[in-house]
């Protein structure tokens, strides 16, 4: 796969750290290792940090003076766009939809959205449950109208140029397994918008890496995620000059672990945030990472990884905790 071919701005901190955790391993009963993608840069760092190379890099290409995005208030996604915005001195409009209700001064002012506007973008909040790719797209139409050349960007990032960030990365992972001798039984992440499983389970498979890719779900249904995921992994194939390479039954969601919806802090998603702090100095967030650690554990206490050694892709997200306060309380 030569990735060389699409459009790339290279602004990441690449590669990331793949590190073992002892600590957590021994408290755990398996070997457990964490691909350190909160350590990408621009703005602290995340996931989207790589699909925002792609991403922007077309920005670029089309001639963009703006971009525009969308997702949750605490939108890890909105606060990197923005940052890639402020380094090519674009404008940057955020569509922020209240997903959990929440009154809370941190969690509507600070964490992303302080960010999101210490960065220069603009936000707009709507009520849960709204068209945001709608609203996104008439929001764009009214910059263009006003002679703007607007860029828009799916929520997280997720379409085939996003996920070909997490091809790169299945690529760079399997180098960094190789390098060091290692013998990777299964990759674990968490799975929202789906381009982060897409790019990953996409990439895999392009080399025949024999790596399994599980992703634990922090918003949508099993049989809806799944879907979300194939489907976007079979448009990435295609981009990538390989269609079919993805059957589906490479893409495996497990969402016992979203609690009562998105962005709802769970028992077990702060149980994993404290063991990851406490174990390793690993910061985690309510969101994403948190759950998907929290699967992670449960999964292992289980013992549906007795034997094997799990890499444990950290989405990043940290930034979120200063408006997650409240549920460290007490």
């Amino acid at each position: 796969m030569h990735l060389a071919r699409f459009p790339r701005l290279h602004l990441a901190h690449l590669p990331t750290p793949l590190e073992p955790m002892p600590r957590l391993s021994k408290e755990l009963g398996c070997e457990i290792w964490i691909k350190r993608d909160d350590c990408t840069g621009m703005s602290t760092g995340g996931n989207k940090t790589r699909k925002l190379e792609f991403l922007m890099a077309e920005a670029v290409e089309m001639g963009a003076d703006m971009v525009m995005t969308q997702g949750a208030t605490q939108t890890n996604h909105g606060r990197q766009t923005a940052a890639f915005a402020a380094k090519l001195g674009m404008g940057c409009h955020i569509l922020l939809e209240d997903r959990t209700g929440y009154n809370n001064d941190n969690y509507n002012g600070n964490g992303n959205v302080l960010l999101d506007h210490l960065h220069g973008a603009t936000t707009e909040k709507f009520p849960g449950g709204t068209d945001m790719p709608a609203e996104m797209e008439k929001a764009a139409e009214a910059e263009r109208a006003k002679g703007k050349k607007v860029y828009v960007i799916p929520g997280g990032g997720s379409n085939p140029t996003g996920a070909l960030g997490y091809v790169n990365c299945a690529f760079e992972l399997v180098g960094q397994a190789n390098d060091r001798g290692l013998v990777i039984d299964r990759l674990v992440h968490a799975t929202g918008s789906s381009g982060t499983q897409a790019g990953l389970v996409t990439g895999m498979k392009a080399i025949n890496s024999g790596i399994p890719v599980l992703g634990i779900g922090t918003r949508a249904p099993q049989p809806k995620q799944e879907q979300m995921v194939y489907d976007l992994a079979c448009r990435t194939a295609e981009k990538l000059g390989c269609p079919g390479v993805v059957a589906r039954e490479d893409v495996m969601a497990n969402t016992d672990y979203v609690g009562e919806g998105y962005g709802l802090p769970t028992e077990s998603g702060l149980e994993a945030i404290r063991m990851f702090a406490e174990l390793e100095g690993i910061l985690l967030d309510p969101v994403y990472s948190g759950k998907g650690a929290a699967g992670l554990i449960d999964l292992a206490r289980k013992g549906e990884f007795e034997g094997q050694r799990i890499v444990f892709l950290h989405t990043g997200g940290s930034v979120g905790l200063f408006g997650y306060d409240f549920a460290f309380r007490g």
